[in-house]
């Protein structure tokens, strides 16, 4: 069994080339750009995971993988452009750093690309391939769309924004290792509790990845601190802030959600860090990360076959960038 480490490694040396034709430049450079900004490429590896969970890895696994790639980073490029965001991982969007009509190309180009990828594989599973790949595309969009919606709703339950946050980032994290251990060869059964393991370690990733745009190190996490803050978004600090903080604290976050203070993010973490939401944050993150190692462990395989995907859910939820 390889570690994600080594599985990174062997993913980076087919994927870290020109994915895109010479000719334009204008549309292409872009592409070619945000993929070299980097990150931890979790998404492919775990596709690549989902298949050795089962068997030895098949070349159509690493098709899957770039796959999945290309259409993450088509929803990066959107979604830096619906959130006005002017870094991804510490470099300049490409909106930022060309304009938006290209960034908006350039996206759709790329989501093209990821279907030229999963053309590559086999026949003979790529029918079932394609439908989850499919399904989880439009759920990732409907996902973007309630954040999108949420930010101009004065009322939104905590239990609507894990909707959300499954919507937008979970079912890709879930899909990628379904699709891998369907290549593997994996029982329907088997994929069932891969896909829920993905997904609720999904939500746990979240939650972490929310925490830190409000409380993280900027220097390690790549944005800037309070992003989500200066965008309204209904995060779960926001939902819990407001149901557990004073009627003097709620009215304050009402007022500072709609204005643009110099000091807003400032003023609201101060609030949040008052009602305790960091404990409260961890809490909940733990009750996903457990609810995913269960499922992890119903998985019909030898539990040494678990270790790198135990060792990478470990490291997802108590990263610090």
């Amino acid at each position: 069994m390889f570690s994600f480490k080594d599985l990174s490694a062997a993913f980076s040396q087919r994927f870290n080339h020109s994915q895109f034709p010479l000719t334009p430049a204008t549309l292409y450079e872009p592409c070619n750009y945000f993929l070299t900004i980097g990150g931890k490429r979790i998404r492919p590896i775990l596709c690549l995971m989902g298949n050795e969970l089962f068997n030895e890895i098949h070349e159509d696994a690493y098709h899957l993988a770039a796959a999945v790639e290309l259409f993450h980073n088509f929803t990066l490029i959107h979604d830096d452009i619906m959130d006005a965001a002017a870094l991804r991982r510490g470099m300049e969007t490409i909106h930022t750093k060309y304009n938006q009509s290209t960034a908006i190309l350039s996206g759709d180009v790329m989501m093209i690309q990821s279907y030229e990828e999963l053309n590559k594989i086999n026949g003979n599973y790529l029918q079932k391939i394609l439908r989850i790949f499919n399904k989880t595309a439009k759920e990732v969009c409907e996902g973007q769309q309630y954040d999108m919606d949420f930010e101009n709703q004065n009322q939104v339950t905590l239990e609507a924004y894990i909707e959300m946050i499954t919507l937008k980032t979970s079912v890709l994290l879930a899909a990628s290792l379904e699709m891998g251990a369907i290549i593997g060869g994996a029982s329907e059964g088997n994929c069932k509790h891969l896909y829920e393991f993905g997904k609720n370690l999904g939500i746990a990733f979240q939650i972490q990845d929310d925490y830190l745009d409000a409380f993280g190190d900027p220097t390690k996490f790549g944005k800037e601190v309070g992003g989500d803050i200066r965008q309204n978004k209904k995060t779960f600090l926001l939902l819990h802030t407001l149901d557990v903080a004073p009627e003097e604290q709620k009215a304050q976050l009402h007022a500072l959600m709609q204005g643009q203070a110099s000091d807003k993010v400032q003023k609201v973490l101060a609030i949040y860090k008052a009602c305790g939401v960091d404990a409260w944050a961890n809490t909940l993150k733990e009750q996903y990360w457990q609810k995913a190692m269960e499922h992890l462990e119903a998985i019909a395989v030898v539990s040494t076959r678990k270790k790198p995907l135990k060792e990478l859910a470990d490291f997802l939820i108590q990263r610090d960038v």
